[in-house]
């Protein structure tokens, strides 16, 4: 049976490790601190189809240890709130933006996105989950506490990296599932759950090449430097980190599992959501 692996826990605690920076750099190119599948070119262009600008309050849904809230701020000038249940994730992230000077633009809460969350209705004017949405439960129910939150007219962007596209054997989804919850759906339950939460769903990208790359890139980086990162999280662990990424990079590049982005909008009062 396959066994739990901490990658989270993993990452966000060790964030400062001169070992995990080199293996972000090697797995990105550009590090800015993330650990999902998301490169800089591919946060660009996100921030290109939320038509962002420095006048945006944005919520970044599931912010892990901060880096993408803090690379939108600096690329764009907006305002960013992220959320997040891993304290050590928004402690490496409130550190971050400290050392960033930015503290007046980016702030980081501890909050169970499963929960409600802890703003009024309408404060924001996009939100953006990347490569989160997997880990939640009743994401129905989330989408329509997402879509009161957003000011009309507000956007959404999501990514779901898990959406299964081909046949998956039981070990596959074990080892594909073992850094945390995880939930595997078809192709149109998310389009059809957000339309339900009151969304207008505009965009529907394949993204699977980007989490292809990533993985395998990000398998290799960790296997180059195995001593040091074996030191730092013990054999168990890397082992099972590396079984995690060499399991999402085969069943990506075979498209078995699939990764697509949703890029949706709040109708204003009155708008129809068809």
């Amino acid at each position: 049976m396959t066994q739990p692996v901490d990658l989270y826990g993993t990452a966000y605690g060790n964030f400062a490790a001169e070992v995990l920076g080199q293996v972000r750099r090697e797995t990105y190119g550009e590090d800015f601190g993330q650990s999902s599948w998301v490169t800089g070119d591919e946060y660009r262009r996100f921030f290109r189809l939320l038509g962002l600008n420095a006048a945006d309050h944005v919520l970044d849904l599931g912010c892990g240890s901060g880096g993408p809230a803090l690379f939108v701020a600096r690329e764009v000038g907006c305002t960013v709130t992220g959320v997040d249940i891993n304290a050590a994730g928004i402690r490496a992230g409130l550190a971050q933006s400290q050392e960033a000077g930015l503290r007046d633009r980016v702030n980081f809460r501890q909050a169970d996105l499963q929960e409600p969350l802890p703003f009024p209705d309408g404060a924001f004017d996009a939100a953006v989950c990347l490569d989160v949405l997997c880990h939640l439960a009743d994401r129905g129910r989330l989408f329509g506490e997402w879509h009161r939150v957003l000011r009309p007219d507000g956007r959404l962007l999501v990514t779901d990296p898990v959406v299964v596209t081909g046949l998956v054997s039981r070990e596959e989804f074990a080892t594909r599932a073992s850094t945390g919850h995880f939930e595997f759906g078809p192709p149109g339950v998310n389009e059809r759950l957000l339309a339900e939460a009151g969304f207008a769903v505009e965009r529907i990208d394949d993204v699977t090449e980007n989490e292809a790359e990533v993985s395998g890139r990000w398998h290799a980086a960790r296997e180059r430097h195995a001593a040091e990162l074996t030191r730092l999280e013990g054999a168990e662990t890397f082992a099972g980190l590396q079984r995690f990424l060499a399991t999402a990079h085969r069943l990506t590049r075979e498209r078995r599992l699939s990764r697509f982005l949703y890029l949706a909008r709040r109708p204003k009062a009155g708008g129809s959501n068809g």
